[in-house]
This record gives structure tokens, C-alpha cells and sequence, in this order.
């Protein structure tokens, strides 16, 4: 009996972890799923870096996220918000928004390459990264866009 008992308690317990596997890999599945994008209907996206070009507006990452805006205000607006220290995001149509960052260690603020754009549509090719849920590109190219 004590051998029976001890064999249903290994068979349980390897079950236990056996089912505990699968949900921990069914989750991690879920994940990726869940980062996979399709960027400007171009490219798809998961947690890899991938040149691209996105395109959207300039915007103070404050104010997207704040006032819930789908376009600047004004240019006048975005770069006072920039100059006094917030960073500038690409925000598109869709209403996914690019954190612009380095490549570089240390990593520097990339407001500099996004100035002249602040509140204006653009273009912008590089590598695009995705990590939980945020997107992030690391600039290459900037130009206005229509």
C-alpha cells in the first residue's frame, strides 16, 4: 500500500510540473504573440530588430500620453515641451508610438535629431525594437513627410 501511495504521489507531482510547463511555455507563446506587429502594414516585428521606416508626427511624449493627442498641437508647442526637457516621440496615424533612443553606450538623448520635425509629420527609417509592449527606434534617417 505505502508503495502504491508513494508511486501516486510521484505520478502526481510529476504531472503538477509537467502541466505547470506547458503553461509557463502557453504564456511565453501569448507573449510573443502579443509583441508580434505589423509596422505601416510593411513589416512584421517580434522583439527582433528590423529596419524600417515609420512614419507619424513629432510630438511631446507628455502630451500624447497626457492630453491624449493624435497630432501636436502646434510646432511652437512641441519644441517648448522638448527644450524644457521632454523627450520627443514619433507617434503614428495609428497611434502607436516610437521611442527614439540610442544605439550607443552611453546612450544620449535624441531630441537633437528630431528638433527641426518637432510638431510636424515625418518619415523615419531605422531599427525598430519592440520589448512588453513599447516600440523604440534607434534613427537613421528623418525627413518631412505629407
Amino acid at each position: 500500500m505505502r508503495k502504491l501511495r508513494s508511486w501516486l504521489v510521484t505520478v502526481f507531482l510529476i504531472a503538477m510540473f509537467a502541466s505547470g510547463s506547458a503553461v509557463n511555455l502557453r504564456a511565453r507563446d501569448a507573449q510573443q504573440a502579443a509583441e508580434s506587429k505589423t509596422i505601416g502594414g510593411q513589416v512584421k516585428v517580434t522583439g527582433a530588430t528590423v529596419t524600417t521606416t515609420v512614419k507619424g508626427y513629432v510630438i511631446d511624449s507628455a502630451c500624447t500620453f497626457t492630453k491624449h493627442l493624435k497630432k501636436p498641437i502646434s510646432p511652437d508647442c512641441a519644441i517648448a515641451c522638448a527644450k524644457a526637457g521632454s523627450p520627443l516621440v514619433i507617434q503614428t496615424a495609428e497611434g502607436v508610438i516610437y521611442w527614439p533612443v540610442s544605439s550607443d553606450t552611453p546612450a544620449a538623448g535624441q531630441n537633437d535629431k528630431l528638433m527641426s520635425y518637432a510638431g510636424k509629420m515625418v518619415s523615419v527609417t531605422g531599427k525598430v525594437y519592440t520589448k512588453g509592449g513599447s516600440h523604440a527606434i534607434v534613427i537613421d534617417k528623418v525627413e518631412a513627410a505629407e
